[in-house]
């Protein structure tokens, strides 16, 4: 049986729910959306049990420090995902993204030497285990629009006016 770390942060958005899987940050998504979380565990590692830890790797100190103001902070946090290799693909490439930019889907899928897959890089984001630090709140519609976020439109609109006001 997997052992997983979780720890809680109370933030302006909510609660958020961190979990590590050994040294790597695993999954982080808003306590109202556990039981999805929860699901999401039990496909990628089967049966598990999550013990309660504190700051588990730092990783809560670095998300509090980006909520904060010190947007860099939740770059080098090491993560883990498993997803297809498209996934892989367009996880890799959120977390080049900088703070305070967005991209849209269209760009994105160019980026990653896809152009035509737009569709399917928001259905990448859309299965992103490791929100705000994977930052698919990033990826925006055509005209700039704000479109699909897990964790609500409202909470995309907070992070992309956080990182550019910090």
């Amino acid at each position: 049986m997997q052992k997983l770390y979780i720890d809680r942060i109370e933030s302006a958005l909510g609660e958020i729910v961190v979990v590590v899987d050994g040294d790597q940050l695993c999954a982080v998504d808003f306590a109202e959306y556990e039981e999805r979380l929860q699901r999401s565990l039990q496909r990628r590692y089967g049966a598990y049990v999550c013990e309660p830890s504190v700051n588990p790797v730092g990783s809560c100190d670095y998300i509090r420090a980006y909520l904060s103001g010190e947007l860099d902070s939740i770059s080098n946090i090491p993560t883990t995902q498993t997803g297809t290799p498209f996934q892989q693909k367009v996880w890799s490439q959120l977390r080049l993204i900088p703070a305070g930019q967005t991209l849209t889907y269209g760009q994105l899928a160019s980026q990653i030497g896809q152009p035509q897959a737009s569709r399917a890089v928001g259905r990448a984001n859309a299965c992103n285990p490791i929100m705000i630090v994977v930052p698919c709140h990033r990826v925006v519609g055509t005209q700039n629009q704000l479109t699909g976020y897990a964790g609500g439109l409202e909470r995309k609109r907070w992070l992309l006016e956080h990182e550019q006001s910090a």
